[in-house]
């Protein structure tokens, strides 16, 4: 019998078709880690568990991939409050995300693959973005022009006339902005804070581009059947 799942995009069941014959490659999004996980995560992640064991159990070979957030504001905050440094921050909650997960018995990634392992990768992607008009760079940070992209809001079936802004609490109100729904790929250093050199000045990157450029890393050589629901 074939199998079928359900499109996002197309709001209808679709008939499965890897990419390559017999392989399946998964990206999940994984935890941004400045807490411990919590019942959510738990959910989220027995859920790939069991796509993935189950695409195994079909007969397919599986490359599994999950990230970890390692650089946002949330753990700068929790950084800043403990007296502790980003690093260290993340590092304790991977260790508790992955005893959490191994006692829910859900079976490790392939690879997981840390956003400041990455930067290079992002910052390659924002530069083409801006290329393509996508993206603008003002005063350090650099923003995704919503405006430029003729079908955003495709996937949620939702038009920028329908959004309310700030209504997500992570839209934030700036002047910089040529839309109030634009949204930063690089953030500009601020003092006290980690930064990384790059075209538009020493910062760091938004958490919007992290993702998309972990699995354009992975998918070099490798083609993405799934991203986190399926897409």
């Amino acid at each position: 019998m074939a199998l079928s799942l359900y499109n996002t995009l197309t709001r209808s069941k679709e008939v499965f078709q890897s990419l390559q014959p017999g392989i399946v490659t998964m990206y999940c999004c994984g935890v941004t880690v400045y807490d411990y996980n919590h019942l959510g995560h738990a959910r989220c992640y027995i859920v790939w568990d069991t796509v993935r064991r189950y695409f195994e159990w079909r007969g397919y070979s599986v490359r599994y991939v999950q990230n970890f957030t390692d650089i946002d504001d949330k753990i700068l905050t929790r950084a800043k409050a403990n007296g502790s440094t980003m690093e260290a921050v993340a590092d304790k909650y991977i260790a508790a995300y992955f005893e959490d997960m191994d006692r829910l018995n859900i079976r490790r990634a392939d690879e997981y693959p840390r956003a400041t392992h990455t930067l290079d990768g992002i910052k390659r992607l924002i530069h083409e973005l801006e290329t393509k008009g996508i993206a603008y760079a003002a005063e350090g940070d650099v923003y995704y022009s919503v405006e430029k992209k003729a079908d955003y809001g495709k996937l949620s079936k939702r038009n920028l006339a329908d959004m309310e802004a700030g209504a997500s609490g992570r839209v934030e109100a700036d002047p910089k902005k040529h839309h109030p729904f634009d949204f930063a790929l690089w953030k500009g250093a601020k003092p006290g804070e980690p930064s990384w050199e790059s075209p538009w000045g020493p910062g760091r990157p938004g958490w919007h581009i992290e993702c998309s450029a972990m699995v354009r890393d992975r998918s070099a050589t490798r083609s993405i059947s799934i991203w986190a629901a399926v897409t």
